[in-house]
């Protein structure tokens, strides 16, 4: 990875068969190009909507289960009424990764809005329709030489609001705070944004969540000012089986400066070695024994995840 890279963990090379590729729109398989929705969508007019990225592995969604936990729920909180069940949005995404012939290296998009609105304002009693649901699927697999180089953060002053502000938990097309915060990060020449919760402690980054290791201890932030990450609860349940010791808690950036170990989690790369914070190395070079074995069991335990799906 060169310096001149800015975009994170969701850096990819482009894929000449995603122009070619089907996207499902409202129960319709269309052309990237014909693949669109109205100007009067609560999505595009309000960012009024919940949605889920998605790993492809051998031919089935990465913890589909869990994805789908956290989307209905988000839904329930905005009260949106998605108009589908669960087992019909599972058989959506496996229709969209079927009519590609997708099986691997494939990121999905599972895009949920309130629908289409009589005229562009807030109320929701302004939508005249049904949910717009709308699947993307891409080849897009990140970087090796991220995954094995690392990133560099910065922390913003772009804060994570209170929850009676906007909720972090709730996974909401409405991204402007996180949008500006990785601004802010790209602007000063990093990769991605640390971000602190109102208090000033260590919160999350603008598009992954953030793990240190101190003395042989896995610390990440109380989850209060952070969105539910699947990949992120799926990396404190291996630590904690194996015994390695696992904090959820409030800590500094004085403590993030001098850790051994940092890195980031996400469903697009998921675990992602950390190499500077605010111009600070972090740890020893590549000496990243805790963030390695992680990435071990983290990959067995996609492995039993699609194994498990497969057998239905």
């Amino acid at each position: 990875m060169t310096d001149q890279v800015v975009h994170g963990v969701h850096e990819y090379d482009d894929d000449p068969r995603n122009e070619a590729v089907l996207v499902h729109v409202n129960g319709e398989l269309k052309r990237r190009a014909e693949a669109v929705i109205s100007v009067f969508d609560s999505g595009f007019v309000l960012g009024d909507g919940v949605w889920e990225g998605l790993r492809v592995h051998r031919g089935h969604p990465v913890f589909l289960d869990q994805h789908l936990d956290r989307l209905y729920e988000g839904a329930k909180a905005i009260a949106l009424e998605i108009g589908l069940s669960r087992q019909d949005l599972r058989s959506a995404i496996y229709e969209t990764l079927r009519a590609n012939g997708m099986t691997d290296g494939v990121h999905l998009r599972l895009m949920v809005t309130r629908g289409v609105k009589r005229t562009p304002y807030q109320d929701p009693r302004m939508t005249v329709g049904p949910a717009t649901i709308v699947i993307v699927p891409e080849y897009k697999q990140p970087r090796e030489a991220i995954l094995d180089s690392g990133i560099r953060l910065f922390t913003v002053h772009v804060r994570r609001p209170y929850p009676d502000v906007l909720d972090p938990k709730l996974n909401t097309h409405s991204k402007l705070n996180d949008v500006l915060a990785c601004i802010q990060a790209y602007s000063a020449g990093c990769d991605e944004a640390l971000m602190l919760d109102p208090h000033g402690f260590v919160a999350t980054c603008n598009s992954t969540h953030f793990f240190i290791v101190r003395r042989g201890e896995l610390w990440t932030s109380s989850g209060a000012f952070c969105l539910g990450g699947i990949t992120r609860a799926a990396v404190l349940r291996l630590s904690r089986d194996t015994d390695i010791p696992t904090f959820e808690r409030d800590f500094s950036l004085t403590d993030v400066y001098g850790a051994d170990e940092a890195f980031v989690t996400g469903t697009f790369a998921g675990i992602v070695p950390v190499r500077e914070v605010d111009g600070r190395v972090i740890g020893d070079g590549d000496n990243r024994p805790v963030m390695h074995r992680l990435r071990t069991l983290y990959r067995a335990a996609i492995e039993r995840d699609v194994t498990e799906a497969a057998r239905r």
